[in-house]
């Protein structure tokens, strides 16, 4: 089943949710709606999403609630809980108290007594941990097909892996389920995932996050990560989520500095390997939306540095080929000895290989990765940030398991070397491919430059594509605010000319929003307003030019096309009203956008 959209939840019945992120439940409690409505909504929608395969289990709807009731008590009594009653799910190799870990492999399965500090920061926050999701076996594996429980597939285009191993979580939220969720990350885990579901994907400096109550991968290199539908949900989450912990030998004291929000200078560095090195494995469509991002960047005053990516492909070689390997077997050594069998065979092969390294292997692959961070300071020096894509290409699911080893590895080329660099890393959205499977880059930083990049990241989402309006053939980009929004009445007029989804964002200050007084179907107004606070919700989506034309005359009045000025700077056409129609409206300015107005009706 393929998709045009990125909300591939499609509910057996109408849900008020309508956009799964921070924002909306934040918008739909301060409306006063009751939680565990809204709870049961979200399970609803679990319940009806076509890909169960993405969970391995879940808590049971009344224990979500005896949870949320926790919280309301806390709340009551002047806690602050800056994630109040909202959902998230949790990758199955973390622990959750009163759901088995089984890091998808049965046999393995235990049931904790506590919950991951991670898991229990994000609660003691107000969160509720709804369940645990798929994964590659044992965290090995970075392309979401090695899990008895099934395979969750691209939300787009199901015959499209998804990417793993935190295949299941990202599923969740790519498919509008729960706002964040939390994966992990050792090879490129928490980004691959990212890239092929249009999601956002953070990976913190190692140790940011502690990995108590993790079952590790390759314990020095492994990293608990985030995935959201924006760079700020994300940046919020992990702000909450990291935090020094005396129990976890690998947790570090970060700066104070790391999450800090960062405005990019006019001009800055950015790395791009020589061509050479940019492998895309045929796939010419994903060259072209990376050279539009280069693009991209240099329209926001970014330099490209060409640089010798020698050194990061040796270590990304080190991964799977170097004493590393011994490190995963490491991790499950008591069980492998009496359950090998039960290993998916693929992962088996993977970790086994380990059984022929020695103690002289792992020295001589220390010695070797010292002096490929060695290499790599000189790059350092030249470069800010480093651009590369998030994956070379997306397989079918059928390749993938007719040839499990190398595709996988293909797809690492880009992911392997940055947790044994010690770097920081996030993977943001960059554009779709003709067939409507997404595209995505990482932007890799040093280590507790996590909040530097998140920064970057933001003004390279916002900033509309210089290069893409030739790629897609004469396509033009428009802003929609009300009912032609993602789930809206009218949205099928987009997508009935072929429009796609790019962006959710919001608009500059000195704009407000009204909800119009009898129009049906209902719909806001939008007008410049020099003394309204403004930052409105909007959804930019493209059209090829023939569409527009024809999007454009069906409008009718008192609404027209203007150009609107983004919160980053941008400008796009879009929806403006005129001020006659304001006679009977209603201010809606203060709810951030149409979809928070009409929860707060419900």
């Amino acid at each position: 089943m393929t998709r045009n959209a990125p909300i591939a939840i499609q509910p057996s019945q109408p849900s008020p949710i309508e956009r799964c992120d921070l924002a909306f439940f934040e918008a739909a409690y301060a409306a006063a709606r009751d939680p565990a409505d809204v709870l049961r909504e979200v399970y609803g929608r679990i319940d009806a999403f076509g890909q169960s395969q993405a969970w391995i289990s879940r808590l049971p709807l009344d224990d979500a609630l005896q949870m949320l009731g926790e919280a309301v008590a806390r709340k009551a009594k002047g806690e602050d809980l800056p994630l109040f009653g909202i959902p998230f799910a949790v990758k199955d190799n973390i622990d959750v108290a009163g759901l088995s870990t089984t890091a998808a492999c049965p046999e393995f399965a235990y049931r904790p007594e506590r919950h991951a500090f991670v898991v229990q920061k994000l609660i003691a926050a107000g969160a509720i941990p709804v369940g645990k999701t798929n994964l590659d076996q044992f965290a090995t594996g970075i392309n979401g097909t090695r899990s008895p429980f099934g395979i969750p597939t691209c939300v787009f285009d199901d015959r499209y892996i998804s990417g793993g191993s935190s295949s299941g979580s990202a599923v969740t939220v790519a498919g509008g389920l729960v706002p964040f969720s939390l994966g992990t990350d050792t090879a490129g885990s928490g980004r691959i995932p990212a890239a092929f579901n249009d999601i956002v994907g953070l990976k913190p400096t190692k140790g940011l996050f502690s990995n108590s109550g993790l079952v590790p991968a390759a314990r020095s290199l492994d990293c608990i990560t985030v995935f959201a539908t924006s760079i700020d949900d994300a940046v919020t989450i992990s702000e909450i989520a990291s935090g020094f912990d005396a129990e976890d030998a690998f947790s570090r004291q970060a700066p104070d500095t790391t999450w800090s929000a960062t405005v990019w200078p006019e001009r800055f560095r950015f790395g791009v390997p020589s061509k050479e090195y940019l492998q895309f494995f045929g796939d010419a469509e994903a060259e072209a939306l990376f050279d539009a991002a280069i693009a991209r960047l240099e329209a926001i005053g970014g330099t490209r540095v060409t640089f010798d990516y020698a050194p990061f492909q040796n270590t990304a070689a080190l991964l799977y080929a170097g004493p590393w390997v011994a490190e995963r077997l490491a991790a499950i050594s008591d069980f492998a000895k009496d359950h090998v069998e039960a290993i998916n065979p693929v992962v088996r092969d993977v970790i086994m290989v380990a059984k022929t390294m020695t103690a002289e292997d792992a020295f001589k692959g220390q010695y070797r990765l010292a002096e490929l961070m060695r290499e790599a300071e000189k790059v350092w020096q030249t470069i800010d940030v480093m651009l590369l894509p998030t994956a070379p290409t997306i397989y079918k699911v059928e390749d993938m398991l007719a040839d499990p080893i190398q595709l996988n590895s293909n797809l690492g080329i880009y992911t392997n070397f940055v947790n044994l660099m010690d770097l920081s890393a996030i993977a943001v959205r960059a554009g779709f491919r003709p067939n409507s499977l997404p595209f995505g880059v990482t932007f890799i930083g040093r280590a507790f430059e996590d909040g530097l990049i998140a920064a970057l990241g933001n003004r390279f989402e916002g900033q509309p594509d210089p290069a893409s309006t030739a790629a897609t053939s004469g396509r033009i980009s428009i802003a929609v605010v009300g009912a032609h929004l993602s789930g809206q009445p009218l949205n099928p007029q987009l997508q009935e000319r072929h429009g796609r989804l790019l962006a959710t964002t919001r608009t500059a200050t000195g704009y407000a929003l009204y909800a119009l007084d009898g129009s049906v179907p209902a719909k806001p107004g939008l007008i410049r307003d020099a003394a309204a606070p403004g930052q409105i919700e909007v959804e930019i989506w493209d059209l090829p030019a023939e569409g527009f034309g024809t999007f454009v005359g069906a409008i009718p009045a008192p609404l027209g096309i203007g150009t609107l000025t983004l919160e980053d700077g941008s400008q796009v056409k879009g929806f403006l009203c005129e001020p006659f129609a304001l006679k009977g409206a209603t201010d809606i300015t203060h709810f951030g956008g149409w979809r928070a107005y009409l929860a707060s009706l419900v």
